[in-house]
């Protein structure tokens, strides 16, 4: 797990540097990892399977409802611009973070939208976050999560 996520933070890191995400980011790029382990255990090379594409598992829905990104101002109306994006990682934590804008909110109601609310709008939408998340998708991201603060001190 651990490489894993370190080698997705150190691509999203350089690539958001380097390109720009160039939106509102309320995801932490430590969430961004979890939620990308928890999901797909960042697997790279990860394309479309189903009706879900990327790192990040994103399906045409998700990808519409955070209004369409896609690489380099292309058309969202182009074919192929769905997969292209979500399975290019840094258009795909654009894609998130465009999401995470639009449905943020206090998921577990304790008070604060943070990770946790997050990975719960990632996982179960946007209109569906307070329901319960599968035990392996939240034990993997808990597990990720405290790695993580583990060695931040």
């Amino acid at each position: 797990m651990a490489s894993a996520f370190l080698k997705f933070s150190a691509i999203i890191l350089f690539l958001s540097f380097n390109a720009g995400l160039a939106v509102d980011q309320p995801v932490t790029e430590v969430c961004l990892g979890c939620l990308c382990q928890a999901v797909s255990g960042c697997k790279q090379g990860l394309q479309c399977d189903g009706d879900a594409c990327g790192l990040f598992r994103i399906t045409w829905a998700y990808w519409a409802d955070a209004g369409k990104p896609t690489i380099d101002g292309s058309s969202p109306e182009a074919p192929g611009a769905y997969p292209t994006c979500t399975n290019d990682p840094v258009c795909a934590a654009r894609t998130v973070q465009l999401y995470m804008n639009r449905f943020g909110q206090d998921c577990n109601g304790d008070g604060q939208i943070d990770c946790y609310d997050y990975a719960a709008i990632h996982k179960l939408g946007g209109y569906g976050c307070k329901g319960e998340l599968p035990f392996k998708f939240q034990n993997t991201f808990n597990q990720c999560l405290a790695y993580v603060a583990s060695y931040q001190g």
